[in-house]
């Protein structure tokens, strides 16, 4: 049950997550993502192989603390905007400011529904960690994490491309520094302090 629960909440984070870069992309006057029908809250147009199944499979059979993934990249055409590299920096932070935003509603369920909510307020609270994993995760400045292409939109435009060309060794990047214990390093001190910020747990 506790799995399920997990489970669910994970790809409940996820989905909203990926539908707000297209959204967002989408009011900028792009819209690949709304042709691509990716505008939409069912998780069966977004599920991703390694990120949405292997990944949390790999996690729970680690034992890792911490449980995240991602789902299948909502697609953008960044000239499309009006001012490319402000619109990919916008595009990217959409998706964990959405996480954030499930996170602190989900804490203020669990602080009026408190114990009386049994499941509910059990899942409730699987919610609001996992989508404050989910926005720090997905900070990271590696590409293709949302945090890259802040980053890319911040930098001079002679090292952005370089610096988004890692991007094909990403994934690489990622799952050696999960192997290694650097991620959970960096995201639990991060995810702890707001999940005791929101909720006063311990």
């Amino acid at each position: 049950m506790e799995i399920l629960i997990q489970l669910l909440a994970l790809f409940m984070a996820i989905v909203p997550h990926e539908v707000a870069h297209g959204y967002v992309a989408w009011k900028l006057g792009d819209p690949t993502a709304r042709r691509a029908n990716r505008l939409t809250l069912n998780p069966l147009a977004h599920i991703d192989l390694v990120g949405s199944i292997i990944l949390p499979g790999m996690l729970m059979i680690m034992h890792s603390p911490v449980l995240f993934g991602w789902a299948k990249p909502v697609p953008f055409n960044p000239w499309y905007f009006r001012d490319p590299r402000r619109g990919i920096m916008l595009v990217g932070i959409a998706g964990p400011i959405v996480n954030f935003a499930m996170a602190i509603l989900s804490a203020l369920l669990v602080r009026v529904l408190g114990t009386a909510g049994g499941l509910v307020t059990q899942f409730l609270a699987y919610f609001c960690v996992i989508n404050i994993v989910l926005g720090v995760f997905n900070l990271i400045p590696i590409p293709p994490l949302d945090g890259s292409r802040v980053v890319t939109g911040l930098l001079p435009e002679e090292w952005a491309g370089p610096y988004m060309r890692l991007e094909r060794f990403g994934f690489i990047i990622i799952i050696g520094l999960l192997y290694l214990g650097v991620l959970d390093r960096v995201i639990n001190p991060a995810a702890v302090f707001l999940f005791r910020l929101l909720l006063g747990a311990p």
